[in-house]
């Protein structure tokens, strides 16, 4: 198996993507902008009241750590993805849309069971809810993952979603140990906000002692330290993480970097769909740093992505979307 700049682990979801009001999510007892973890049976009977009453929009191989990584690829960068589908049709699909996008997986992801789905409410302001059947990647362990192609990676991501199953954070332990032994950088996202809400203790264990790029929004920066301004976050979270990004949505990103603290502003953009809009700042940003240009170009570029991101349906863009961007972005930076 070749060379990787990035290796990530996550769920591995198929989207089913609706356009709702918010009246359907007060009446289904649902938490705008959060993500909700269900079983089969209710997911089932959620599905039937959307398909009768909102707007199919369509699906999509997803997934927080696997949209990450698509957009760090499609960028230029090379990539594995570790997860966990099953061994049936939607779990076929998802894993050839990775290797489509170049992204290298492994045969021992494919297992037993029913590939996990997630339903993605976008309210007409834009904000996703999701409404997650975790399937059989909530049986994420050690055993489904290759890890040879973290032995000399540059960087690993690990996606704070797997905080809720506890064979997820005993793999994510081992990549951690196999990371630290091999000088590979590791990089966390908290996710969601129901992940820190519902989720710390498990959240607190993947951080373990800390890591040296931690992604986070400004919500769930100022929930998960319990503080009531961005700043103090902040502060607290330094005790953490070398280097810390806060986005905040259309205002930008806080960026630490270490030596410095520097506010990067955000990108005018028409928002339709903020599902994925996070998972690709941080897979461009990754991207950016790989290639040397530094934190505060590589929150711009994210920043561009994520931004085009949020102006379509669905969580990723078209591969050549991603390179195109890149090209006009590098001749603008020249």
């Amino acid at each position: 198996m070749a060379t990787v700049d990035l290796f990530a682990i996550g769920n591995a979801l198929i989207d089913q993507e609706f356009k709702v009001s918010d009246d359907f999510l007060t009446q289904q007892n649902l938490q705008k902008g959060t993500m909700q973890l269900t079983d089969g049976e209710t997911q089932a009977a959620l599905y039937s009241s959307l398909q009768a009453s909102q707007v199919y929009k369509g699906q999509a191989s997803g997934g927080s750590a696997a949209n990450t990584t698509v957009a760090f690829s499609a960028l230029g960068g090379s990539a594995f993805y570790a997860c966990r589908v099953g061994n049936d049709d939607l779990g076929k699909i998802y894993l050839d849309g990775l290797n489509d996008a170049g992204i290298q997986t492994a045969a021992q992801s494919i297992s037993d069971g029913v590939t996990g789905t997630c339903m993605v409410l976008v309210s007409q302001d834009s904000e996703r809810t999701m409404h997650t059947f975790l399937g059989i990647t909530a049986e994420l362990s050690d055993s489904q993952i290759d890890f040879s192609p973290l032995n000399s990676a540059k960087w690993l991501y690990i996606e704070g979603y797997l905080s809720t199953s506890d064979s997820a954070r005993a793999a994510v332990k081992e990549a951690r140990k196999i990371a630290k032994a091999n000088g590979v950088q590791i990089a966390l996202t908290l996710s969601d906000p129901a992940m820190v809400q519902y989720a710390r203790q498990g959240l607190d264990e993947l951080l373990d002692d800390g890591v040296d790029l931690l992604f986070c929004n400004e919500h769930e920066a100022m929930m998960y330290t319990e503080t009531d301004t961005v700043e103090a976050a902040l502060a607290k979270l330094k005790l953490l993480s070398k280097h810390i990004v806060i986005t905040q949505s259309a205002k930008g990103a806080l960026i630490h970097n270490n030596e410095q603290t520097f506010m990067v502003p955000g990108r005018k953009v028409t928002a339709v769909d903020a599902n994925g809009a996070g998972d690709a700042f941080a897979g461009a940003f990754l991207y950016a740093l790989n290639a040397g240009l530094g934190y505060k170009t590589a929150a711009e570029l994210a920043i561009l992505i994520s931004s085009e991101v949020v102006s379509k349906f669905g969580p990723r863009l078209a591969n050549h979307e991603y390179a195109l961007l890149l090209q006009n972005f590098l001749k603008e930076c020249a």
